[in-house]
């Protein structure tokens, strides 16, 4: 067993609150031995007084869409992914994919994110990318059928069956899988027939979008004379231990059903700010019982993958929404991005505690505006950034140490993407 003993500095508490410890890590299994002072270990990594925290858990992205970060901005969902998103996506190559990933990559590590929940296309790569990366993730092929001719649809619902199938366990078991149809208005009811009952044998996750935009519910009850939540409970298309995105637009009985059903939401409100989707009533949600984490959505609609922003944006708009400045407070938004988050995808990360997956983050709390750091969960959901974070460990390994990612080629990584978007964007013009 090799050891890692991350000293000197500060550590969040189960209970919150802030104690000077060092971390003993088994990095051959990447998980945490034990807290305490004068730990010892085979190697040791000094933080001088940093804080650390869990490892934040993006719950919904496509990360591959930082090649469309400012691509297209300020118009509703249904415009925007017609009009300018699908269109470019449809152009997208393997490589383009992989590429994207990897910028994202190195945002989700600077910013403090160990662990992400990724729907896209061309996923291999996506896996691949991972992998190399050290990052945790749950992956899944984004299905969509409608507008597809039998052949190409049927193909599209298949390949994501299948590569849940193949690269679960991946990337030595950091890379777990789910069945991903995009929604149940872009996936045609006879594909999600057609393949749920294998997905519930093989004791496979789903996730998709769901009450997205009024108009989303909407085009569902006018098709199936039944809101979102109902329909997808009906045909065993949402089910426990499942996770939506959004639900932005769910009433008093949909959240019952969720919370009675064991289905997580992945919230996701700077997203929903942008494109004018609304707000999410999660206060409700969390006071009835339902599993909330927390999500950037992709680049082009957010458009970074800073978990920190995202957790001020929840407490912030949740509070708006409740009326109430006491409603979506920072231990429940801190619990979103973190235990919560971990939850809904099956981790056990998310805590610092003996057993627990060793994925940490550094915060240096030194800076101005986190001085001082009061009660540290406050200080962390309103005043934190990703730029705070100094040390990023996932799996029991070093993946940034001083600001310096170990595991990728931060400057080649940012000189290949601006390279593909200049492609990307010419190719596009092209074909119009």
């Amino acid at each position: 067993m090799t050891t890692l003993n991350v000293k000197g500095g500060r550590v969040l508490q189960e209970d919150l609150t802030i104690e000077y410890s060092d971390i003993l890590i088994d990095v051959d299994e990447g998980i945490i031995l034990e807290m305490g002072k004068s730990l010892g270990g085979d190697d040791e990594m000094d933080i001088n007084g940093g804080l650390i925290i869990p490892g934040l858990v993006n719950a919904h992205t496509h990360i591959a869409m930082t090649l469309l970060r400012g691509y297209s901005d300020d118009k509703p969902l249904e415009r925007w992914l017609k009009e300018d998103i699908w269109p470019i996506e449809s152009q997208l190559t393997p490589r383009d994919v992989h590429i994207g990933s990897q910028l994202a990559l190195v945002e989700l590590i600077k910013s403090g994110t160990t662990t992400f929940c990724d729907m896209y296309f061309h996923m291999s790569e996506v896996a691949k990318a991972t992998d190399s990366s050290g990052l945790r993730a749950v992956l899944g092929q984004g299905i969509v059928t409608i507008g597809k001719d039998e052949n190409d649809a049927h193909d599209d619902a298949k390949n994501g069956l299948e590569f849940a199938e193949k690269y679960d366990g991946y990337a030595e078991g950091r890379i777990s899988t789910a069945f991903m149809p995009h929604s149940i208005n872009t996936v045609d009811l006879e594909y999600f027939e057609e393949h749920i009952p294998r997905v519930r044998e093989s004791d496979i996750p789903i996730h998709l979008h769901t009450n997205e935009t009024l108009e989303d519910v909407k085009k569902t009850v006018e098709m199936h004379q039944m809101r979102p939540i109902e329909f997808s409970l009906e045909h065993d298309i949402l089910g426990p231990g499942d996770f939506a995105a959004h639900c932005v637009h769910v009433d008093s009985n949909e959240i019952s059903l969720l919370a009675e059903n064991e289905i997580g939401v992945v919230h996701c409100p700077a997203s929903n700010m942008k494109l004018a989707s609304g707000i999410a009533p999660i206060q409700e949600m969390l006071d009835r019982g339902v599993t909330v984490g927390l999500g950037t959505d992709g680049a082009a609609s957010n458009d970074d993958l800073d978990l920190f922003g995202e957790m001020r944006d929840a407490a912030m708009v949740g509070k708006l929404f409740a009326k109430n400045a006491s409603a979506m407070n920072a231990k429940s938004v801190f619990s979103m991005a973190t235990m919560a988050g971990a939850k809904l995808l099956g981790i056990p990360a998310g805590k610092i505690e003996s057993g627990f997956v060793a994925d940490l983050a550094v915060l240096n709390i030194e800076a101005a505006h986190l001085t001082p750091i009061g009660n540290g969960v406050n200080g962390i959901v309103y005043s934190a950034k990703g730029s705070d974070i100094t040390h990023t460990i996932c799996d029991g390994k070093i993946l940034m140490k001083d600001k310096k990612i170990e595991t990728l080629d931060e400057p080649k990584v940012i000189a290949a993407a601006r390279e593909c978007v200049e492609d990307l964007t010419e190719r596009v013009g092209n074909k119009k």
